[in-house]
Parts: structure tokens; sequence; C-alpha cells
């Protein structure tokens, strides 16, 4: 596995998936594997929803977070979510340890990427899965409007 970098100034950064400076962020660092893209991460235990159980809305957002640097790792460019389409299989403990989220390119069409996505618990069974499609730009809007730094800043040369 090859450890990607986070390019983006943790100063302006205060993104809740992946910024290391929001304090209420999760924090998350990522990792290329072959065609995926992956993240480890270790669920606190306030962000339950049913008692021990991971909240919904917080494995949506891991889903979500993944498929960006998916996009920003795989397809070279920067977008933003169109649509997420999730499948809670089965329920994700709190106090169990460490989950991995796995995510790579399903579908690229135009200016339309899917990736799949995959939430695994610390005993890597599937917990929810995803299909969570971007609108993705084109290299030179994404420099523009959302500061993409181009391929080569996500990776140690």
């Amino acid at each position: 596995m090859r450890k990607i970098i986070n390019p983006y100034e943790p100063e302006r950064n205060k993104c809740f998936g992946c910024s290391s400076s929001n304090p209420i962020g999760l924090h998350l660092t990522f990792y290329e594997d072959g065609e995926d893209v992956v993240t480890e991460w270790d669920p606190e235990f306030y962000m339950q929803g049913y008692l021990n159980v991971l909240h919904g809305g917080i494995q949506a957002t891991l889903h979500d977070e993944i498929a960006s640097w998916t996009v920003y790792t795989k397809l070279e460019t920067a977008g933003v979510t169109r649509k997420i389409e999730i499948n809670y299989l089965k329920a994700v403990y709190v106090n169990k340890g460490k989950i991995t989220l796995r995510s790579k390119v399903l579908t690229q069409e135009e200016r339309l990427a899917t990736m799949y996505t995959r939430l695994l618990d610390c005993n890597g069974n599937l917990c929810s899965e995803g299909k969570v499609t971007y609108y993705i730009y084109p290299q030179k809007i994404a420099v523009a409007r959302y500061n993409y730094p181009g391929i080569e800043a996500f990776f140690e040369t």
C-alpha cells in the first residue's frame, strides 16, 4: 500500500472527513492499494445512533469521503457528490475497534463517475456498501474552482 498525502492546507482546510485541523472531524488518512483507495478508522463512542452502533449518517459520510479521495487520486480531478446509495447490511459497533473502508471506480462516463465503496468491521465483515456518484470536473476547472493541486501532490516522489 502507498500512503496518500493530504495536500490541502490544514489552516484553511476544515473538511469534516479528512482535515487534521478540524477538532470535531474524522481525521481520515488514505492509502492506495491497487485499484482501491483504503482507510482505517476507529469509531468514537459519541458517534453512535442506537446504543453502541455507529450512526448511519456517519457511515454515509465515510462512504462519501472515501469516494472523493478516489476521484482525486484515481480520476485525477475534483468533483462533487451527485448521489449516494448505501446498503446497510450489519451493525457497526463503536466499541469493537477499527473499521476499514475501501473504494474503487465502478464506472466513468463523461462528467459522471460512480465509485463502489465498502465498510468492513474489525473482523473484515461487510457491514455497508455504497454506490457514490460524483459529478467530476475537467482538470482545468478542478484546479481553478476547487484548488485541485494535481496528482503529483498526493504521493511522495
